[in-house]
């Protein structure tokens, strides 16, 4: 189960990074438009706008703004990838194929599923049995550590007690 939480964390995390390089891939489509000058691009078209100079960004600033940028989508893009690698492998081709030549119609799909289902529920109940025998396992260990610990005490005390009395004795 700790498994199955750790691979939604993956998927939320997943989730999370591609928002976020939706959101910088955004600001930089923003960015490229808003701060960027006019440039002729073919001797055919001449450029018949003109912006003001406080609304672009010179040339070497654009260049240096437009490197970060990359390298911001290329960082985000890998640690995705990174995400990605580290989900579970998917089924096994046999279980696709089979789920794929039963699937001619709805009711063999959610029969396909409710039986996966089924095997996951099994599954489950294995693994819960598993989990409550070791904590009866558990509980007993520590009784008998606690009975153990107990009889070592009452021996002291009693040796203890013993010693005492024979030096008051003597």
């Amino acid at each position: 189960m700790l498994q199955e939480l750790s691979h939604m964390d993956r998927i939320t995390q997943l989730q999370d990074e591609i928002q976020q390089l939706l959101m910088i891939m955004s600001n930089t489509i923003a960015y490229l438009t808003s701060r960027s000058n006019f440039v002729q691009v073919s001797p055919e078209v001449p450029i018949t706008k003109q912006r003001n100079p406080e609304k672009f960004d010179p040339p070497d600033v654009f260049e240096a703004n437009q490197k970060e940028l990359v390298t911001d989508l290329i960082v985000k893009a890998k640690q995705i990838e990174y995400l990605i690698n580290s989900l579970p492998e998917p089924e096994p081709e046999e279980e696709q194929v089979c789920y794929a030549q039963n699937m001619n119609t709805i009711s063999q799909l959610k029969s396909c599923q409710a039986k996966r289902l089924l095997e996951l529920e099994d599954e489950m109940q294995v693994a819960n049995a598993e989990y409550i025998r070791a904590v009866h396992r558990a509980k007993d260990l520590h009784s008998q550590i606690s009975d153990v610990l107990r009889m070592m005490l009452v021996e002291t005390d009693v040796n203890l007690h013993e010693a005492t009395a024979t030096r008051m004795e003597g």
